[in-house]
């Protein structure tokens, strides 16, 4: 179920806001509500990758390469 949150920005910020809802025809809260959304889910990929990594990143260099100097296939 969909949750309410009020957050409270500048005028500046609420301008800008306003004017990049506009570029993409939308209302700015649909607007500042889509791109928390997508900036929680990059969030929640880095941190993702970021485990991956850190537990599986050696193994991954050592079968693959570690770059495009690789002569991996």
């Amino acid at each position: 179920m969909p949750k309410e949150i009020r957050i409270k920005v500048d005028d500046e910020t609420y301008q800008e806001l306003q004017r990049l809802a506009a570029d993409d025809h939308e209302d700015p809260d649909q607007y500042a509500s889509r791109r928390l959304t997508a900036d929680l889910a990059r969030t929640r990929f880095l941190e993702g990758a970021k485990a991956f990594v850190e537990e599986h990143g050696q193994a991954f260099a050592d079968r693959f390469g570690t770059g495009s100097s690789s002569h991996a296939a």
